[in-house]
Formats: C-alpha cells, sequence, structure tokens
C-alpha cells in the first residue's frame, strides 16, 4: 500500500510539474514605472536617430481630452490616462549631436520628458505661445502627424492642422511637412529594454492558450467553441491583463461545413473528438501587445497522438512561415516579401495565403503590410514601406490543404510574434512546433519552443 501511494504521489507530481506556469505578472504600480523609464530611454536613444535619419529638426504634435493621437498617446507619462485639454508638444534637435529639446505647451510638465514652457499670466493665448516656441527655434522642417494612408501617423485632426498653419507666420508655415515616417518609426521601433519584457508577454500569452486548450477547460461533447472564446478573456481579465480584440476559437472537422470566410466570424459549435481547434487571439501588456493563433486536436478514444496527415498539414504551415522569415532583410518592402514568399510556397507546391503585419504599441502596428487576406497581389502604399532593424511582427498566414483522409480541404492558420533586429528574425518567445492534444498525454510536452 505504501508502494502503491508513493506511485500516486510521484504521478501526481510529475502531472503537476508537466503543467505551464504562468509568469510572474508585475502589479500596475511597476508596470506604470517600467513605461515611463522605458519612454526616457526612447527619448534618449530613438528619438534623435528618427529625426536625423528624416531629415526633420522639430515635430509638433497637438491633440485633446478624448480624441488622442495615436502617438501621442504613448509618450504620455503612465499616470494620465489620456490628454488633458489641448496638449501640445514639441521635439526640437538643435543639431550638432546636442541632446533634444523636448517641451510642453502647457501650464505643467507632461512627465518627466516634456517640460512646461507656457507662462499663461505671460502670454494667455496658448495657441500664441506655441507659435513663439516655434518661432524662437526658428526650424527649418516642421512635422506634424500627418498621413493619408497610415492611419496611426494621421493624429492630428483638421481643426488642429489648420489652426497651426494660421497661427505661424508665413515663412514658419510654408515649413509644415508630414510626419509620417517619423510616426511611424517611433511606433514601430523596439528598445532592448522592451524585448527583454517582451518574452515574458509572449509568455503569458502562450501559457493562457495551452490552459485554454486542455482538459482543464475543454470536456469534449459539452465544451463549446464560444466557451473557450470567453474562457481566453476571462482569464486574460483574471489576471489584470486586457485583451485588445475579441478572440476567435473554431473548429474543423471530417464532416460539417466548409471553410468559413474571414469577413464574417464561425458559428459556436460544441467540440468533439476528432476535431481541429484553432484559435486568434491576443493580450495586452505594458502598452505592448501579443497576436497569436495555435492548433490543437482533441483526441477520439484509443488515440494518443494527432493523425500523421494533420501533423504533416501543421509542418507544412510552419515551412510557409519558414519561407517569409527567412525572407526578411533591411529595405525589403512589404510587398517584396509577400510576392517572394509566395512564389517560394508555390514552388513547394504549398498553397499560401499571407497577411502579416507588425506589432507592439497597436495590435495592428505601424509598419510595412505584408499582404492582407483579401489583397494577395499586393497591398498599395502601405506594402511599399521597408522593413528597419528592430522592429517587432505578427508572423500571421495560413495555408489550405486537401486531405484525402477527410475528402475536404482543410485550412492551418498560424501566427506568432517575432523579432527583426536588423540580421536574423527570432521568434519572441518561440513557435507551437506540435499540435496540442487534448486530452494531455502522460509525457507529452506539447510545444517545442525555438
Amino acid at each position: 500500500m505504501r508502494t502503491l501511494c508513493l506511485f500516486v504521489v510521484l504521478l501526481c507530481g510529475a502531472f503537476l510539474a508537466a503543467q505551464p506556469t504562468m509568469p510572474a505578472i508585475l502589479t500596475l504600480r511597476e508596470q506604470g514605472e517600467l513605461r515611463d523609464r522605458w519612454l526616457q530611454e526612447r527619448f534618449a536613444t530613438v528619438v534623435p536617430e528618427l529625426m536625423r535619419r528624416e531629415g526633420i529638426d522639430m515635430w509638433v504634435m497637438i491633440t485633446r481630452e478624448y480624441n488622442e493621437d495615436a502617438v501621442v498617446k504613448t509618450l504620455l507619462p503612465s499616470t494620465w490616462m489620456g490628454a488633458r485639454r489641448t496638449t501640445m508638444l514639441l521635439v526640437y534637435d538643435p543639431g550638432d549631436g546636442q541632446p533634444l529639446e523636448t517641451l510642453a505647451c502647457a501650464r505643467y510638465d507632461v512627465g518627466d520628458v516634456f517640460k512646461k514652457a507656457w507662462d499663461a499670466e505671460a502670454q494667455p493665448d496658448q495657441w500664441k505661445r506655441l507659435a513663439e516656441l516655434i518661432a524662437e527655434r526658428n526650424p527649418q522642417k516642421i512635422a506634424v502627424n500627418r498621413s493619408a494612408e497610415f492611419g496611426l501617423a494621421d493624429g492630428i485632426s483638421s481643426y488642429h492642422y489648420d489652426r497651426l498653419r494660421e497661427v505661424l507666420p508665413d515663412d514658419l508655415s510654408d515649413r509644415v511637412v508630414s510626419g509620417e515616417n517619423l510616426a511611424i518609426g517611433w511606433l514601430e521601433t523596439r528598445t532592448p529594454g522592451e524585448m527583454v519584457v517582451y518574452r515574458q508577454i509572449m509568455q503569458i500569452a502562450h501559457t493562457i492558450i495551452r490552459e485554454a486548450f486542455s482538459e482543464a477547460v475543454i470536456q469534449p461533447g459539452v465544451t463549446t467553441t464560444e466557451d473557450v472564446v470567453w474562457y481566453l478573456r476571462e482569464r486574460t481579465r483574471e489576471l489584470g491583463l486586457g485583451t485588445w480584440f475579441h478572440p476567435t476559437v473554431d473548429v474543423q472537422r471530417t464532416e460539417g461545413e466548409e471553410l468559413y470566410g474571414f469577413s464574417g466570424r464561425p458559428e459556436a459549435e460544441v467540440i468533439q473528438p476528432g476535431d481541429l481547434l484553432h484559435c486568434d487571439f491576443g493580450i495586452t501588456y505594458c502598452g505592448l501587445n501579443t497576436d497569436t493563433q495555435e492548433n490543437a486536436y482533441i483526441l477520439r478514444l484509443g488515440e494518443t497522438e494527432a493523425p500523421g496527415h494533420l501533423v504533416a498539414a501543421h509542418r507544412q504551415g510552419l515551412r510557409l512561415m519558414d519561407l517569409l522569415t527567412e525572407r526578411y532583410r533591411n529595405g525589403t518592402t512589404g510587398n517584396e516579401l509577400l510576392l517572394s514568399t509566395r512564389e517560394a510556397a508555390e514552388a513547394e507546391g504549398i498553397r499560401p495565403s499571407i497577411y502579416s503585419h507588425p506589432i507592439g504599441f497597436h495590435g495592428h502596428g505601424a509598419g510595412p503590410t505584408i499582404g492582407l487576406w483579401d489583397q494577395q497581389e499586393g497591398v498599395p502604399v502601405n506594402g511599399d514601406y521597408p522593413v528597419y532593424p528592430n522592429t517587432a511582427y505578427s508572423i500571421e498566414l495560413n495555408h489550405t490543404i486537401y486531405l484525402p483522409e477527410w475528402k475536404k480541404e482543410v485550412r492551418i492558420m498560424l501566427e506568432e510574434d517575432g523579432f527583426w533586429d536588423g540580421e536574423e528574425f527570432r521568434y519572441i518567445n518561440g513557435r507551437q512546433e506540435e499540435l496540442y492534444l487534448v486530452p494531455r498525454q502522460t509525457g507529452n510536452t506539447d510545444r517545442a519552443r525555438r
């Protein structure tokens, strides 16, 4: 009896040890302190390089409460939930390698970066004071966040743009230019400090998916795909984190409807043995976002592993990811990545659909668009933006394959977040190399990450 009890204890210990451990999650205060520190570091390193790369010596950002510029929202201190009244921020590069001047045309400092530069007693009109600050520095190019194609770089309102041009003298008004590339560069560039934390952010997202795609959540024949969707939402909230989009969970099976279209959501289904289960899920933590699509197989009675044809289909999807990430080069455009990857995939007999995108401060982030699900021949303008070093991407794609065993086509949908350092592309916290199994099998690690 003692031997049997010891065996049971050891078996339970091994089972618990095999379960994913949720990484440490910072308190709100710790997150705020971290983000404020990152902001100061980014203004010491990222912004000077970007302004000099783009030939901009002044960057002016104007926004107001409840109508915040997407860029300005990333510049505010962690204790600010949004802009206050009309918020005016100026960044001036005096040149000759001197430090940037960062000013707030406001009654108070805006965090530790932007220092108060408006005395309302001396000059009651905020707009006139803004014009004075600009004229005193006499910049050659005054960049504002205005863009026809990149929404995240189009933060200045029509009124604010017109008003700025009005208050500036003609010679300075003529120097106002679009800061499109400056805004995109700010949003897309990741720093070493951010990337250290990003790995753990991704690990949290992966751990939540592992929990959701397990017998701890799924009872085949009872649990629905919508049950799993709401588990993802509730579990994320329980951890004190946010989701930036409503998750998707769907199934493909030997019998049932054909592939659903991307223009709508799949119907709720009761999860059954033999199903191929897929999710699309993203969290927000420390001001950074994840976007992940992974897959699981629901074991039939007597099965201990996924069928070989599904394993092979999943591996072909991984191959498609490799074909894309192997082509990353500095200066390569999103359209060039899209078209060259599609050509290489088709040469290997893969039927690809590629719709990858930058990620970081926003889930669908600023930077080069690498295909859209309904634009596989290239994306005008956004797809022509080039790849720069120190940028992060969601490698999002699928391939369609006919399975004789199912007598139908199956779509393998994958998405994992990675980082391009200028020389090498690597996944931030690895990727799903093998299908999850539900229920888990003893000794099955169900994930290899690289």
